[in-house]
This record gives C-alpha cells, structure tokens and sequence, in this order.
C-alpha cells in the first residue's frame, strides 16, 4: 500500500540512496538509517510499515536491531546480506525475519519482495474472513490474528501462514518441501530447517491449549495438524 513508511537500514550511502529513489517511485516514504543505533531510534520514531535491515553494520548489528524491532511487534523484517558474507538464516528465521535479500541486488527485486511481504501483512479488505477455527484456537488471516484460549498470541507473518496452512488441511502430512513451496513459494532460497523452526515456535505459543488438536511430526515425512475425533 503506497504511502507507507518504508526504513531502509544499510551503512552504504549509495545502496541507501538507490533504494530510497526507487521506494519514493512507487510512492513509499523511504526513511534511511546508516547504521545500527540510528536505525533503533528511527524504528521508534518514524514507525515504519517495514524495516529493510543489512547485517553487517557499525554500533549495532543486523541482528541486535532485528532483535529489537521483534520485541516491540511484528513489523515485518527483510534482511539484506552482501554475497560471500557468513549468514545464519536459521538464526533469521528465530529472530523473525520475514524474508532475505542478498547483494548485489536488483533493485526492481527488492521492491516487489517488500510488496509481497506488505500484501501479507496487511487485512483483507471486504469479502468474508477466513477464520480457522478449532477448540481454544483461532486464526483469522484477513488480520493475520491468532488467538489461543481468547488471548491474542503475536506472531510473524510467515508463522501465521504456515500455520494456517496446517491447521486448513487437519490430518493431511506435507513434507518440508511441500510447505516451502505453499508458504514461502518456488523463489525461496533457504532450506528444510526454515519448517524446523517455525514448527518449534508455533508449539511454543500453543502448549496446552487442546488436547484435540496438535501440530504432530511425522518423522521421516514432515509435518500434520493432527484433529482427534
């Protein structure tokens, strides 16, 4: 949705300022910070719709401010890191990062990721909701909301549709393959682990809500949302 604040977060000056062209061209507010302790202080000030985060920076790295910006809500994260540099994406993923981009980037790329992700987040407007529904479980995907036992559960986006997917399919086993395709879509570029961690996290905020329904590993296969009759 044009007009949104948009933070883009790298100690590049011309990567910054060559993303911030592009963002106001298709009607974003770009808001830049060049490096970690700036982009804390912007995250808070301006409340940005989304935070593009490189990870090597001075003062504060990627990760500490991603860190950050987890502890104060779900504002989805895209990471950007330079081609060659060490990068744990199972730590991304634990941290919440919704999406990676690596450099040197096609900037046209970079725009449409930050749309797709924007898309996800945003409410469905009109038409019916779609609610998933099961005892002391709800998951409403037109507000990217869950709710366990009446309490409002945050969690990011990615785990919200992964979720979503399970419990929209009860009793049926995907492989992780299967719902790196259904979830995160063919141009994903992480591996199986991605699932692993998104699963342990999602349990985590379900423990002991039902004993009708569960998120089950099928070992050698991958995972279901099992319903009890």
């Amino acid at each position: 949705m044009p007009s949104e604040k948009i933070l883009i977060v790298d100690d590049d000056q011309n990567i910054c300022e060559l993303l911030r062209l592009y963002l106001a061209k298709e009607g974003y507010q770009p808001v830049i910070a060049t490096d970690g302790e700036a982009a804390v202080a912007a995250f808070e000030s301006q409340k940005p719709s989304l935070v593009l985060l490189d990870v090597m920076m001075p003062k504060m790295d990627g990760w500490e401010v991603c860190r950050r910006i987890r502890a104060a809500g779900d504002t989805p994260v895209i990471m950007l890191t330079a081609k060659g540099e060490t990068f744990d994406k199972v730590l991304g993923l634990e941290l919440g990062a919704d999406d990676y981009v690596v450099k040197p980037f096609d900037t046209k790329e970079v725009v449409a990721r930050i749309k797709a992700v924007l898309r996800r987040c945003h409410a469905a407007e009109g038409g019916d909701k779609n609610v998933i529904q099961f005892e002391n479980l709800s998951l409403d995907m037109s507000q990217y909301q869950l709710k366990v036992k009446g309490a409002i559960v945050e969690a990011p986006p990615k785990e919200l549709e992964l979720l979503a997917y399970l419990a929209g399919h009860p009793n049926r086993v995907f492989t992780r393959d299967q719902l790196l395709d259904e979830v995160w879509g063919f141009e994903y570029y992480g591996d199986s682990r991605t699932i692993d961690v998104h699963i342990k996290r999602l349990r985590e905020k379900l423990e002991g809500a039902s004993d009708k329904w569960s998120l089950k590993t099928v070992w050698g296969v991958g995972y279901k949302f099992e319903v009890k009759d």
